[in-house]
């Protein structure tokens, strides 16, 4: 029996997924607990709608993601931090001091700091790399110049 899945199932696929179970387990476990919905035609149709407007969707988000990629590879993004008289910095950079620069200077909003990836803790000035994920296989390489202020 074809059954759309309405949670995770475990061993069995993801939310929103055509699965072929057997009769008994659909009847007497997924659909009774609200783990799935049983795959008429009219569901069926509802289905396929569906899973081409997440496609449509995540095209479209794939698409901007390369188009932000090839504006930001190979850029530069500078951040000032303070300095003792050794030059050393007081703490680190983070990743968070990085988002507001990418904000600034690139016109990125709300860039999440998780998706910013330092190679090491950075305590003095130079020139770093820095990789930004901008979605699942896509990257953008970039320079973090920090300086003292």
């Amino acid at each position: 029996m074809k059954v759309i899945l309405k949670q995770d199932v475990s061993k069995l696929g993801k939310a929103g997924s055509l699965v072929d179970v057997s009769d008994g387990h659909a009847r007497n476990f997924l659909i009774p607990k609200g783990l799935a919905i049983e795959a008429t035609p009219g569901k069926l149709n509802e289905w396929k709608n569906e899973q081409a407007r997440l496609k449509a969707k995540d095209d479209k988000n794939r698409a901007e993601a390369l188009e932000l990629q090839k504006r930001l590879q190979g850029k530069a993004v500078t951040v000032e931090g303070k300095a003792g008289e050794n030059g050393k910095l007081f703490g680190s950079i983070t990743a968070a001091q990085v988002s507001e620069a990418l904000e600034e200077q690139h016109g990125l909003k709300n860039f999440d700091k998780r998706n910013i990836k330092l190679d090491d803790t950075i305590k003095q000035p130079g020139n770093f790399p820095v990789s930004l994920k901008l979605y699942p296989g896509i990257q953008a390489d970039m320079t973090l110049t920090v300086k003292v202020s």
